[in-house]
This record gives C-alpha cells, sequence and structure tokens, in this order.
C-alpha cells in the first residue's frame, strides 16, 4: 500500500546523528519527547525541507466536501505553523474529501507529512493521483498511483514517502481521504510536502533546477532510510 517512517525529523536533517533525541523516536512507540514540545529547538533546516507548499497555486486548490469554503486551502502552511489549529478544514456531508492541488513549478515528490484532527477525525487512508486536473468523486474509482494506510499522528512526526520515480514532474495532485477512524466528519489541519521542484522558462528553453532542501544531497535520502523506521 504505503510506508512510513516515524522519524525524528530533526536528526535526519542534522544527517544522522542521533544526539539526545534520538533515544525512542525511530522506534514504533510514541514519547513525550516525540511530539510538538519536543520539536520546539528543531533547526531552521526543517523548514526549507516542508517548504514546497511555496510552489503551490494555492489560489486554484480545490477541496471537495469541505463544510466551510475555502478551509482547504489554509493546510497549506509553513512547517513552523503546522501545530497551529486555528486553522483546519473538516468534511461535510460524510467523512470524504478529496484536494486537487496545482503545484506552480515541476515537483519531484519525496515525502508528505499530514496531521488530522484528534481522537476519530483523524484520515485513516490517503490515496494520491499524479497529474490528473479537477478530480471530482465520480473519478475516485479509478486505480491511484499510491495509497497509504495512515496512523493518527497530531504533531507531524510520521512521513509518508512516496514513489520517487512515479512523483517526478508533478504539476498537480490529487489527494482523496476516503474514510477516518470512526467519526461522522473527517478533519486534516497540515499537509506538508518534501522534495524538489524544477521551474522551466515559458519563454525559453532553459530548465533551472531548485532544491526544496539547499543543505540535504541527495545521500540524504540514504541517511532517512538508515535513521528512520520503515513499516510497510
Amino acid at each position: 500500500m504505503g510506508n512510513f517512517r516515524q522519524t525524528d525529523l530533526a536528526t535526519l536533517i542534522r544527517g544522522g546523528r542521533s544526539d539526545k533525541m534520538s533515544g525512542g523516536c525511530g522506534g514504533g512507540h510514541s514519547h513525550d519527547h516525540c511530539g510538538g514540545e519536543g520539536h520546539e529547538h528543531t533547526p531552521p533546516e526543517l523548514g526549507v525541507a516542508y517548504s514546497l507548499y511555496t510552489r503551490i497555486d494555492v489560489n486554484n486548490v480545490e477541496c471537495l466536501n469541505e463544510s466551510v469554503e475555502g478551509a482547504g486551502k489554509t493546510v497549506f502552511k509553513a512547517w513552523e505553523d503546522r501545530l497551529n489549529r486555528d486553522k483546519f478544514v473538516e468534511s461535510d456531508a460524510d467523512e470524504e474529501l478529496l484536494f486537487n492541488i496545482p503545484f506552480t513549478d515541476n515537483i519531484k515528490l519525496k515525502g508528505i507529512i499530514l496531521i488530522g484532527g484528534e481522537d476519530g477525525h483523524h484520515p485513516s487512508k490517503m490515496r494520491l493521483y499524479k497529474n490528473r486536473e479537477h478530480m471530482t468523486f465520480d473519478d475516485i474509482s479509478l486505480s491511484a498511483d499510491q495509497e497509504f494506510e495512515l496512523q493518527p499522528d497530531p504533531t507531524g512526526t510520521l512521513e509518508y514517502t512516496t514513489k520517487v520515480v512515479t512523483f517526478s514532474s508533478v504539476t498537480h495532485l490529487s489527494i482523496h481521504f476516503p474514510g477516518n477512524f470512526g467519526e461522522d466528519t473527517t478533519k486534516v489541519l497540515y499537509i506538508g510536502f518534501r522534495g524538489e521542484y524544477t521551474k522551466a522558462h515559458r519563454h525559453g528553453v532553459t530548465i533551472c533546477n531548485y532544491e526544496s532542501t539547499p543543505q540535504l544531497s541527495d545521500h540524504k535520502d540514504k541517511v532517512m532510510d538508515s535513521a528512520g523506521k520503515t513499516v510497510m
């Protein structure tokens, strides 16, 4: 279906050095120091790593079945604002939500972090569709490009790693949340994207490559593979 890592994100950005925060975050159990309070002193590189929200054409983001019009756009925000619970989207008629997310550049998507609502309001499954614009609920019977079984994650410590080969050259991403953990409505507070983007100049053929994490080299993924716990 998909895999996630329960990670100490600060450790990974530092290049795999464990320091004091590595004593359990990579395991299967959740401890207090892995929560939001433990990330108060995370390095600024984390904000850069999850800065692909700046490459979203926010004005044209669509969220189907949102209870408040325009609320879906508010979940794409800076890493340091991810725990702000004043802005969120909640489903309306049932527990489903469908995001249509256009990007301003070509994206190579490597990972997603999701913070959902508390208790049973957190999404239980995530289905990704690449480059299918203006999807509706009539289209969700199509096979997704990747699916994930989700776990409740109120502080954003789980990264869902995408298939990079599949999610390269992404100009539009649709995310379908078909259900939750037992409540009538689904809430999403934060969706963060990690990866790279490529800007193509419209008035020429020059293509410039940009890293969303300029301090991280390609070998960082190998560090993440060894530092985090991956569950299939």
